[in-house]
């Protein structure tokens, strides 16, 4: 069975985790979710990374799986020490050479949440989380998730992506289908043309962990299990 590592997103807390981590361990699997040093001004990408590695040890058949921001973290992991598989959950998909700051234009981000704000009157972009971000997360949950947010290191967020190319690891891409945070449609232009796959899909917004984490965690395991098709 598989150990994954779990990445929570900017701001976050790997509490957003727990849901599926306790879905993992049901079907068998190890999973840890680390608190990245986010908070901390000072630390950058790097250190993202090595707090997860730390926290994975010595454990054998790794998956990575990187939520939103933390698709600039989990590449790096891979770097860091052998892994299995990485997943990107809504991630953020870097570039040599890009900063997160950087992402957003790069990838047209902002002209493609307008249209698809234009289609929905609004939703896409918001900037009510309960719109936004937790659609589709039970109100007592989505609560006690924006009570843990915190501060995002602007060293991490301005400095370049420091890898020179994707690692050499199979790779895989799961989308939410009614993400308001990260359209589809972009989102399927910019794993096609940054990662040449074909993502997986899940009917969810942006929080997927939180909404439908059995869902994920189903996602997940079979992607484990299938690493290199």
């Amino acid at each position: 069975m598989a150990t994954f590592a779990l990445i929570h997103g900017g701001g976050d807390v790997g509490w957003y985790w727990h849901l599926v981590a306790g879905a993992l361990r049901e079907l068998g699997h190890e999973a840890v979710a680390p608190d990245l040093p986010c908070d901390d001004d000072s630390a950058d990408l790097w250190r993202y990374a090595d707090t997860v590695v730390d926290a994975i040890g010595d454990s054998d058949d790794v998956v990575v799986v990187g939520q939103s921001y933390g698709g600039f973290t989990a590449p790096l992991v891979a770097d860091r020490r052998p892994v299995d598989l990485l997943v990107l959950v809504a991630g953020m998909i870097p570039a040599p050479g890009e900063s997160p700051a950087e992402w957003w234009q790069n990838t047209g981000y902002r002209e493609a949440v307008d249209e698809q704000a234009r289609r929905d009157g609004g939703k896409t972009g918001s900037d009510d989380p309960f719109v936004a971000f937790y659609h589709d997360v039970p109100r007592p949950l989505a609560e006690q998730a924006m009570s843990k947010e915190r501060g995002e290191s602007e060293t991490a967020y301005n400095t370049p992506w420091p890898l020179e190319s994707w690692p050499d690891v199979p790779t895989k891409f799961v989308l939410c289908t009614e993400d308001r945070f990260f359209p589809p449609e972009f989102m399927r232009m910019v794993v096609a043309d940054r990662l040449a796959i074909a993502p997986e899909e899940i009917t969810s917004g942006h929080c997927v962990a939180l909404s439908r984490p059995h869902e994920l965690a189903s996602v997940l395991a079979r992607c484990a299990m299938n690493v290199g098709e």
